[in-house]
């Protein structure tokens, strides 16, 4: 009887002392989904502070960069500011990209938004992210409508005051996304 090579080795890390075979076995179940989560056009509630932090996290991102391409050696280290018409090109672009490598998880029976700019706390040892479907475009009409509600000019002073001013622009207030109002858990609504 012939096995193929990687059969052999799995079957074999069963049987090493102190190979996977004294462990407990590692599982994971996809988040289950309701209603809303599955079909709404709009970011469910309990996951808009996560979705502002995404949003901040990727304009940041996207202002750095078109500064740093201001920054030259005869610069001398000096910050140069954006102009009107590219910062209000970069927001843009931040609002308009694919939006991939964002998606939803369960951790400790709490559904979360995760992605770039997100990691706060202990990482499961392992988990299942569902990505694609209705987050990349929800994503996007977030940070659309922050760009309308506050401005490119108003987002981009807060940028250059650094990313807590920036968070706290879009996120914070007695309104945000991230105030203790809007965090109401689930289950007191």
């Amino acid at each position: 009887m012939m096995l193929s090579l990687p059969l052999i080795l799995l079957l074999g890390a069963w049987a090493i002392p102190g190979g996977f075979g004294d462990r407990d076995p590692l599982t994971a179940t996809a988040p289950q989904l309701d209603d809303e989560e599955k079909y709404s056009a709009h970011m469910p509630a309990h996951l808009r502070c996560d979705a502002c932090r995404a949003v901040v996290y990727q304009m940041w991102q996207y202002l750095a960069k078109a500064e740093a391409k201001l920054h030259t050696p005869d610069s001398g280290g000096q910050r140069r500011e954006l102009s009107e018409s590219v910062y209000t090109d970069v927001l843009d672009q931040s609002c308009t990209q694919t939006w991939q490598g964002y998606g939803i998880r369960e951790v400790n029976q709490v559904k979360r938004l995760t992605g770039p700019g997100l990691s706060k706390g202990p990482e499961p040892t392992i988990s299942v992210m569902i990505t694609g479907g209705p987050w990349p475009t929800r994503l996007s009409t977030t940070c659309l409508h922050y760009l309308g509600e506050f401005g490119e000019d108003q987002i981009y002073e807060a940028h250059q005051q650094g990313p807590s001013a920036l968070e706290t622009l879009l996120c914070g207030g007695p309104e945000g996304a991230c105030s203790e109002e809007a965090t109401i858990t689930r289950t007191e609504l």
